[in-house]
């Protein structure tokens, strides 16, 4: 690790011009140039990537108990710069090691009026965006106070085509489309979620509005402006009062601390094209570093899943139905020991009172009668398998400490924890609450009814995976899972961090027969066997679903163990491809209609390449290899929508390979060097 003072005035300067104190900063590479004025009209900022106006200037500030700090002309205090060059390991995600550099200013203002209230700016800037933040710091006369809103505003310079997901509504599960809309019809009634992700119409030069480190603080949300202006502004999702069962006006309870309240990083991502905001890591930069001495009990790996298929196994005892019982999950532990897989997942009901909403009479202790979960423990150990369980978030904050420490002692390796579908300050720390304790305890975790990532993985290098996406579960009881929806995935919501998207279905039929074949057990996907193959590649989760059933799995509808000439097509690719990454590229792609991604393990590379609705032949230059003859293994779409073709090569850094992809199809390729 280094780190450098920064002392060059090409890098950061201080200009005073026309009586505006104005305070500019630039990206290592100089490509991306921050202004930062204060004048008559407050604090403001604008952002240029490439010599391209990006975000004109636009308003900084906070409402802190129903006043306005920002909005008018502040008292310029003091400012302090640096240059940083750092570089630190993700124990799961992406890419392992990730590059820490950026320049910064932060400048120290305070109010003209007889309050004199003091407020910080903390700026970065990278080659992969901008990140900013407020930090009130210790100072009379604010001690118990709160923030009603931001003034933050993102004043765009275009009418920039955007895709964004608006619920409509704070409260919600954050799953749905990231439908395409112009700057200018995003209206003032908008709420849109964590990412929006515009292009500028540049070439490909795309940005998307994010968050991240977001601590003792409520998740953002984008607005139309209200002015007619291009841009949108920044929105704090309401306190949940839990008595009164809605909304309170403020946003932000907070108690001053030596150390100041500091709002989340506002981030804008930057990328030459969408691919590379898929591709980068600044999200996960921007959070708090972990405090974590051991991370080796942290174990990334694949799942039996036993909800989406409706626990669909065959059981040796003709007298027992699958289902919630020990001897369906002998069964699922017996084809995850077959696969090599590391775990299974038991979810919904496994436990006394279990419900989805914050129902009383739980006890996330005390096992169903049909569930002997010592001897499903001790069976899953005998096979090398992990255990994760399910739980409603309530229900389990009412018997956290003591449930915890009791998994731990069973031998549990994970929670999954769901229907938290708020981002308030309470729910906000409660995420905190709960992947500090669950680190304690040495419990892995996978969010669900979940806010969209901002930054958790780093400091919580347990919490391997998330919801807030709509994903195959959708396919269970609506049309809304389309293929052109799973590649506008990868550049929006992706962009963030990991998604429990739960792919692996094996039942597969075309969008004009979906309608008849929709279902909840054995459910089908309206995608090809090669997307589903690929999707292993192109969406990110440390914690990765086999959402099928064994029976599915199987080409007899058989028993496991079986051998791998009575495994489903495609099989044999799922069982063996990672989890984590060392290197992420995208090689090619657009926001819905189709994306080549590129992913490094050790020495071997794993290409996924999916299209939506339309079929498509791409040729890929294999130039991001090094040097030497690499064994290719190549699944595509076959004849069918089930079936693939399979073929091997050799080939080298110089030359290509081209994939035919199936309309709603995709392909994998495997790379070894020899």
């Amino acid at each position: 690790m280094t780190y450098y003072r920064l002392v060059s005035a090409a890098c950061l300067f201080v200009a005073s011009i026309a009586q505006a104190e104005t305070y500019t900063v630039q990206s290592p590479n100089a490509r991306v140039k921050v202004a930062v004025t204060n004048d008559a009209k407050g604090l403001n900022y604008s952002v240029i990537f490439d010599n391209q106006k990006i975000i004109n200037d636009s308003a900084l500030g906070l409402i802190i108990n129903d006043q306005p700090l920002g909005n008018n002309e502040l008292d310029f205090i003091d400012k302090s710069q640096d240059k940083v060059k750092n570089s630190f390991e993700l124990v799961a995600g992406r890419s392992k090691k990730i590059l820490d550099h950026y320049n910064t200013i932060t400048l120290k203002f305070a109010g003209k009026d007889e309050r004199k209230s003091k407020l910080n700016l903390i700026l970065r800037v990278y080659d992969e965006g901008v990140a900013f933040r407020y930090l009130l710091p210790e100072q009379a006369g604010l001690n118990n106070f709160t923030i009603q809103n931001e003034l933050t505003r993102y004043a765009f310079a275009g009418d920039y085509t955007c895709f964004g997901l608006n619920p409509g509504k704070y409260a919600n599960s954050h799953e749905g489309e990231f439908d395409p809309i112009k700057a200018s019809a995003i209206r003032e009634h908008h709420l849109y979620d964590n990412p929006l992700v515009c292009k500028t119409g540049v070439s490909q030069t795309t940005f998307a509005l994010a968050e991240s480190d977001v601590r003792a603080y409520p998740g953002g949300w984008f607005t139309g402006r209200g002015d007619g202006g291009l841009g949108v502004d920044l929105r704090l999702t309401p306190r949940f009062d839990s008595r009164a069962d809605g909304l309170e006006k403020a946003a932000v309870r907070a108690t001053m601390t030596a150390a100041g309240v500091k709002s989340p990083w506002r981030v804008i991502m930057l990328g030459d094209t969408p691919g590379a905001l898929t591709a980068s890591s600044l999200i996960a930069t921007l959070g708090e570093p972990t405090i974590m001495k051991d991370t080796r009990w942290i174990k990334p790996g694949k799942t039996a899943w036993d909800w989406w298929n409706d626990n669909q196994v065959v059981l040796e005892n003709a007298g027992v139905k699958p289902g919630m019982n020990t001897e369906t999950y002998k069964a699922y532990i017996d084809f995850a020991a077959t696969l090599g897989l590391e775990y299974i997942l038991i979810d919904a009901g496994w436990h006394e009172g279990a419900a989805w909403t914050n129902t009383p009479g739980s006890d996330v202790l005390k096992p169903i009668a049909a569930m002997d979960m010592p001897e499903i423990l001790r069976y899953a150990k005998s096979k090398n398998i992990g255990v994760w369980v399910w739980l409603q978030w309530k229900q389990l904050d009412w018997q956290m400490e003591e449930a915890l420490r009791t998994y731990e002692q069973w031998g549990i390796k994970g929670i999954k924890v769901d229907f938290m579908d708020r981002s308030d300050q309470e729910m906000v720390d409660y995420y905190h609450k709960l992947l500090t304790m669950t680190a304690r305890y040495h419990i892995m975790v996978n969010l669900h009814g979940a806010y969209p990532p901002n930054g958790l993985v780093r400091t919580y290098p347990h919490y391997l995976t998330q919801e807030g996406v709509m994903g195959a579960e959708y396919n269970k009881w609506s049309e809304r899972v389309t293929a052109t929806h799973n590649v506008t995935l990868p550049f929006t919501r992706m962009i963030l961090g990991p998604i429990d998207y739960t792919p692996g279905g094996f039942r597969h039929t075309t969008a004009e027969e979906f309608p008849n074949l929709r279902r909840n057990t054995l459910p089908y996907v309206k995608t090809t066997r090669g997307q589903a193959l690929a999707m292993y590649v192109v969406f990110d989760s440390p914690l990765q679903m086999l959402a099928d059933s064994p029976i599915t799995y199987s080409k007899t509808n058989g028993k496991w163990p079986q051998p791998p000439s009575q495994w489903e097509v495609g099989l044999e690719f799922i069982k063996d491809v990672p989890v984590t990454w060392d290197e992420t590229r995208i090689l090619q792609g657009d926001i819905g209609e189709y994306i080549v991604s590129a992913r490094r393990k050790g020495k071997d590379w794993y290409v996924g390449a999916m299209t939506n609705e339309s079929g498509r032949t791409i040729s890929i230059p294999l130039s991001f290899l090094e040097a030497g003859n690499y064994g290719i293994q190549v699944w595509e779409d076959g004849k069918t929508i089930s079936t693939l073709n399979k073929s091997e090569s050799t080939k080298t850094a110089r030359q290509t390979i081209s994939l035919t992809l199936a309309p709603s199809g995709g392909a994998v390729v495997v790379l070894r060097r020899k």
